[in-house]
């Protein structure tokens, strides 16, 4: 008898870009496709002698089942955490740690969405949360996006045409795919509207500490009035992404229904990563770490930009973040992204096609760049090889 899954699977792919890592890690493709940190800023040897004396002084707790809020001391220190980094006022128990900043976006899904309910999103938006957001089976609706963010006269009038419209999911700094970061009179103006229709928000911010150049922005979080704003954060960008530690810091009512979800889901994220966090920052500068995160990433950021701007051919637009770890390129009209992507790859360098960003309405002239995790030779290397791949698309 052949096996009948669910039929919300049938909306379940695999992530392309997953796929596309695949093919890309091949040694001799130069790839930026993925979106990972440097490992070679890994505190490996500090981990290690945090984790071999954590372990003779708590070993028994740590490797015992605990609560599914999270660690208490931990919960704290991210609370202290948002309000140095980001001028955001919570509470210890307005937060709950999670496995990855991922798992929220799966909850928030599972909370909200009945079958033929309204997700609203950036346009283009984070191909791992729609994916998330995929299998509850909803409606996307894009709210026309441009470099200064999402405009909020075009959610204002979805708002008002839309029914049964549950939440909006964005990443105002630094935003993936495209690296742009809201203005400070989009995010006020997004927040009355917001206000008006009392829309839940879920603002995903994982790049946020990672700002090379520019002024840093409020959050959203931090103009919340009414409540519906939901927080979410990581420390995958900041220290280790192989730990899987997130947190939503959010309205009560959001969090506790989150806690009753991931009771159900895995009780609770790894009681000794938490402690090793926790102990980390006991004992080591975390500030520290994310600088040097910083001036490396910046420098790569300087050097591929430097490099798009000499070798591009003309008509090429590329975004300039001030932060976080993509760009956005943008080829001329008439030229297929697609196209430029098969001639990238028999020049053996990588990038990922713009249209698995946009749920909706493909678009086939953008190119989503990562330059976090590439040495500056590859860098350089790797934007002449794409440059001549474009080139011969013209």
């Amino acid at each position: 008898m052949p096996v009948k899954f669910a039929k919300r699977m049938d909306r379940v792919k695999a992530s392309e870009i997953r796929e596309l890592l695949k093919l890309t890690a091949r040694p001799d493709i130069i790839s930026f496709a993925g979106g990972l940190p440097a490992p070679e800023l890994f505190p490996v040897q500090e981990i290690a002698q945090v984790a071999h004396d954590l372990t003779l002084q708590e070993g028994q707790k740590l490797l015992q089942y605990a609560s599914t809020e999270g660690r208490p001391s931990l919960r704290a220190k991210i609370a202290q955490r948002m309000k140095e980094k980001y001028d955001t006022p919570v509470e210890a128990d307005d937060i709950l740690i999670t496995t990855g900043s991922q798992q929220c976006l799966d909850f928030a899904a599972k909370l909200f969405l009945n079958p033929g309910d309204v997700v609203l999103c950036e346009s283009p938006s984070y191909l791992g949360a729609l994916n998330a957001f995929n299998a509850y089976e909803p409606i996307f609706k894009e709210v026309p996006t441009d470099a200064d963010g999402i405009i909020p006269e075009e959610l204002d009038k979805i708002l008002s045409t839309t029914p049964n419209c549950k939440f909006i999911y964005v990443i105002p700094e630094f935003q993936n795919p495209t690296g742009i970061s809201w203005t400070l009179e989009r995010r006020k103006k997004f927040m009355e509207v917001i206000n008006k229709y009392e829309l839940p928000v879920f603002e995903d911010n994982p790049y946020g500490e990672l700002r090379y150049s520019g002024t840093p922005h409020p959050t959203l979080k931090s103009m919340d009035t009414k409540g519906l704003v939901s927080f979410l954060g990581t420390f995958s960008k900041i220290f280790c992404p192989g730990l899987r530690l997130g947190w939503i810091a959010g309205p009560h009512a959001i969090v506790d229904k989150f806690v009753l979800i991931k009771q159900s889901a895995d009780l609770h994220t790894s009681n000794f990563d938490q402690g090793l966090v926790d102990a980390y920052m006991d004992t080591y500068d975390l500030d520290a770490h994310v600088k040097e995160i910083v001036a490396l990433y910046g420098h790569r950021r300087d050097l591929i930009l430097k490099t798009m701007e000499k070798e591009f051919p003309e008509g090429v637009e590329f975004t300039r973040p001030e932060g976080g770890l993509f760009l956005w390129v943008t080829v001329p009209e008439g030229v297929s992204a697609r196209k430029v992507f098969d001639k990238c790859i028999e020049q053996k360098v990588a990038a990922v096609i713009g249209d698995a960003f946009y749920p909706n309405e493909k678009n086939d002239r953008n190119l989503r760049i990562n330059y976090s995790c590439m040495s500056d030779e590859r860098i350089v290397e790797g934007v002449k090889r794409m440059a001549k791949a474009i080139r011969e698309c013209l």
